[in-house]
């Protein structure tokens, strides 16, 4: 009797997705023996390719403009979610009442020259094709004539790892030329692998991004930092670079006009960094090799850089959309679960031939429409989790997580009864795979508490494929993990079942060909199962973390440990 109950179950489960338009296979029904769906499952059941594929479309469309912050774009963008969590039925998530959390940015829209002379002679430089350069300061433009150019290495400070790319120097003045990402150190007794306990080994850490990169060169003084990309260590090409930082560049309404940072923040060629280094008499290799010693000290060029760089400024109200959910249980209710994931992409850009538009379907327009399935299934529970859930779409990621660092803050909620951030950033579209990536695995508990969610459905979690791209530190969460809060990027799986070799395949075509351009829309070859897996399973991790007796922690070793344990004790837990 129980297998013909299970049987008529798993019949009911296929009939609904049917009527909803799915297709995709769903989780595994109920055990044997259960009377009826729960209202779990019945809530898990909504989230569908009907419904997924809806907000993706609309989010996508050419009438979002590419959903740039400040734009037309942004307006739809916002109206839309709003409207959209308004007639779910979830509260607004501000506590002034309104569904947006106002986000004070600047728009510099940059037009760079740079004049790089070696010996006497000029190299050439055409802006996007060789280099990219702007600036992050409030001012109408920045000059930066005759600038010493000095080689710094991977350009790092660590002293954790007894590292000092600089010993000691004066930079004032003067700008750096670094490699892109942390240094690959290899292993004394095994020179195949790299060493672990130096900069994570294949892991990249912050050091890495090139965010810390122009913060180093700001404290200590530099006129300009330049970082040298390669296609192979950065996991993305050229193009990437000369897209992201070709338009408008944005940046948080900060008091100090920005004034602190570094004037320019470039990047150059590969190519053009040899041409460089040979005309100054230096061999571009040999001084990478160099730069993987402890000893290596900066090696100052016979060339000097001349930048000129005039702007177009904005202000900027740009917005967070946030809607809550209140908990059930008194106790518990302001103890809030966040999902976040970022509404925003890159505009458009008019001086492209054809498509001008970055739809940014995958990236993230997906991400987004998961949170909004999230919460519609959350919503229809007739008993809502113990903790309150806040779904948070945030502004200006593709700017450098501003959005999100807003908000971590500036919290509408405090951080010391935050929880657990649970972060979607560009969804698997190519089918169900055996596993979910975890992003900077061995962070937190959060990670743990997945694996258990995916087993129920004979899906595993793996560490991050890639972890050499520092993925953990280009998307939301890593604003709210700086400040303690245990966050979750699970990534997709590329194990696509019954495709071998498929997804990772997609993947990668994804990267060279889609990411960041106007081509990221919907395609003929798209298929949500595996979008309708990943967020069924993320849904079900939110609602155990907001029913649990125990709070998400970070594990030893987490460079994020300490912060949390000062703010609990802080607060008295």
């Amino acid at each position: 009797m129980t297998q013909v109950r299970a049987l008529l179950l798993l019949l009911v489960t296929s009939l609904a997705a049917a009527a909803c338009g799915r297709h995709e296979a769903q989780p595994a029904p109920p055990p044997a023996g259960t009377e009826a769906l729960s209202s779990i499952d019945k809530a898990r059941a909504q989230i569908d390719t009907a419904g997924l594929l809806g907000h993706i479309r609309a989010l996508s469309s050419d009438d979002f403009e590419g959903r740039l912050p400040g734009t037309i774009g942004e307006a739809k963008t916002v109206d839309y979610l709003s409207k959209q969590f308004e007639k779910m039925g979830l509260a607004p998530g501000n506590p002034d009442g309104s569904y947006v959390q106002k986000v004070p940015l600047v728009g510099i829209r940059g037009k760079a020259t740079f004049k790089l002379g070696v010996g006497g002679k000029t190299i050439e430089m055409q802006p996007n094709r060789d280099f990219v350069a702007a600036t992050t300061r409030f001012v109408p433009e920045v000059k930066v004539d005759d600038s010493e150019l000095v080689f710094v290495g991977y350009g790092i400070q660590a002293p954790e790892y007894d590292w000092d790319d600089y010993k000691g120097l004066d930079m004032k003045g003067k700008t750096l030329v670094m490699l892109i990402n942390d240094p690959p150190i290899a292993k004394a007794d095994d020179p195949e692998h790299l060493d672990e306990a130096m900069f994570k080994g294949r892991a990249m850490t912050y050091y890495g991004r090139w965010t810390y990169k122009f913060e180093i060169a700001s404290k200590l003084g530099a006129a300009g930092a330049i970082i040298v990309h390669e296609t192979e260590p950065a996991a993305y090409p050229w193009a990437v670079v000369e897209s992201s930082w070709g338009g408008e560049q944005f940046s948080l309404a900060n008091p100090d006009q920005n004034m602190s940072r570094v004037p320019v923040q470039s990047w150059i060629t590969a190519d053009k960094a040899r041409e460089l280094f040979t005309a100054a008499g230096q061999d571009f290799d040999e001084l990478k090799r160099q730069s993987l010693k402890r000893e290596f000290t900066p090696v100052a060029l016979p060339a000097k850089a001349s930048f000129a760089i005039s702007n177009k400024i904005r202000q900027v109200q740009s917005q967070n959309v946030v809607a809550r959910i209140t908990g059930s249980d008194p106790e518990l209710a302001d103890e809030v679960v966040i999902y976040t994931a970022h509404w925003d992409h890159l505009g458009k850009d008019t001086s492209l031939k054809g498509d001008t538009i970055y739809n940014g379907a995958v990236d993230n327009a997906s991400g987004t429409a998961a949170v909004l399935e999230i919460a519609q299934a959350f919503q229809s529970l007739p008993v809502k989790p113990r903790r309150s859930l806040l779904f948070l779409a945030v502004t200006a990621e593709e700017q450098g997580l501003l959005g999100s660092q807003f908000y971590a803050e500036n919290p509408l909620y405090p951080l010391q009864r935050t929880v657990a951030t649970i972060n979607i950033d560009a969804m698997n579209v190519w089918g169900r795979t055996r596993e979910m990536q975890v992003i900077g695995m061995g962070q937190n508990t959060l990670e743990d508490d997945l694996a258990k969610v995916l087993e129920r459905y004979g899906r595993v979690t793996v560490a991050d494929e890639h972890p050499e791209k520092g993925s953990y530190f280009r998307s939301d969460q890593f604003n709210f993990a700086k400040q303690g809060v245990p966050s979750l990027y699970a990534d997709d799986g590329t194990d696509v079942i019954g495709k071998p070799g498929y997804g990772e395949q997609k993947r990668q075509a994804y990267t060279a060909t889609d990411y960041h351009k106007p081509s990221d829309e919907i395609h003929s070859d798209w298929d949500l199962s595996g979008t309708v897996a990943d967020t069924q399973a993320l849904f079900d991790l939110g609602d155990k973390v907001a029913n649990d007796a125990i709070w998400p922690t970070w594990k030893p070793g987490s460079e994020f440990k300490a912060k949390r344990e000062e703010s609990l004790r802080a607060a008295g837990r």
